[in-house]
């Protein structure tokens, strides 16, 4: 069933619906994040995402501990929580700003909050729908208050396990909301597509009967669109300028070129399903002249016998089908044949 956000209708029988995350990749410039709408619309991104939060609802501001980040595998190893929340966020008197600029362009313009602070601000701007991060599936009382609005909720799985995906899609319907949709996701930056698992999809759409799709880290994009051939009717990219200016989600987010890559090639994926079919479409009509059919192979006369040597299966595919052969040979010829005669059975 299809699920309306804004104008655009998402569902199988629509074309992706892709979303550009911005995140932090504006590098604390209004300019720059207004630049990077502009390149995502002319990218042919269907809707520009942002993330509001921001230090203090995030985390506590120390520097030590649990909240310092040691993973030596993180692009972010080396900061305390606390100040990669406080570069990495939007300021939420921007938001406005960068709303109207996507809305202007044509693009849908919504965010994923971070706590209920930030779903009552998103609220007094209309946005049209409504992103869980992965980290937050969890978060059962922000899922509650943002069901509560009724928009159509987009929910990233990340690490969660069946069991609290259920309870995430129960108490989010419990509360309100009628259309959901779960996006596979690994929770790694970047992802690799050999922890994917896109085989989840199908799974996922028939466990808890919503549309799905895919929050995607990987580079490239090869994994989008096995995602969409898999069924996802949703793809969501981080999106800079460009990589080489930095930017804390910059190493795995898409260039504009790339993206309008990833437009292209969803679209085709997605065109390329159709529908359960076996024989001729319209368009191979005018071919099923190339397959094999039986021709005369030499002059006959009248009354002379069909053998190996005057009838032959080749192309064109305008006499009889080849499969005919065994009960031809040994007939006889009613007429005079001339070479390059299709054969039918008025020669017999």
């Amino acid at each position: 069933m299809d699920i309306q956000i804004g104008n655009r209708l998402i569902g199988k029988s629509h074309n992706p619906f892709l979303i550009a995350e911005m995140s932090g990749n504006h590098n604390q410039s209004l300019d720059r994040a207004l630049l990077i709408v502009e390149a995502a619309a002319a990218s042919g991104a269907d809707a520009l995402k942002l993330q509001t939060y921001t230090a203090d609802t995030m985390t506590l501001d120390i520097h030590e501990g649990d909240f310092y980040i040691e993973d030596p595998n993180s692009l972010w190893k080396g900061e305390s929580l606390y100040n990669l929340y406080k570069e990495a966020y939007t300021p939420w008197e921007w938001h406005e700003a960068i709303f109207q600029r996507a809305n202007e362009l044509g693009m849908l313009a919504f965010s994923t909050p971070f706590d209920e602070t930030a779903v009552e601000f998103l609220e007094s701007l209309n946005v049209p729908a409504y992103k869980i991060a992965s980290f937050e599936n969890t978060d059962i009382q922000l899922i509650r208050k943002v069901a509560a609005t009724k928009k159509p909720l987009i929910i990233s799985t990340g690490m969660a396990t069946i069991a609290e995906l259920d309870e995430t899609v129960r108490e989010a319907r419990a509360a309100g909301a009628a259309d959901i949709v779960l996006l596979k996701c690994t929770s790694t930056y970047p992802a690799s597509p050999e922890n994917s698992n896109l085989a989840t999809l199908s799974h996922m759409e028939q466990l808890f009967e919503c549309q799905v799709g895919l929050s995607d880290h990987t580079m490239g994009t090869g994994v989008a669109v096995a995602a969409v051939a898999l069924g996802a009717t949703v793809v969501e990219k981080h999106f800079t300028l460009s990589r080489a200016e930095g930017g804390v989600d910059s190493a795995f987010s898409m260039e504009p070129a790339e993206f309008a890559s990833l437009v292209s090639e969803t679209e085709r994926a997605w065109q390329a399903l159709g529908g359960i079919r076996y024989g001729a479409t319209v368009a191979e009509q005018a071919t099923m002249k190339h397959r094999r059919s039986l021709y005369i192979s030499r002059d006959m006369k009248a009354g002379e016998t069909f053998a190996h040597d005057n009838i032959k299966a080749i192309r064109p595919g305008l006499g009889l089908p080849t499969k005919y052969l065994d009960n031809v040979i040994g007939r006889v010829a009613a007429i005079d044949l001339r070479k390059g005669t299709p054969l039918s059975w008025d020669c017999f």
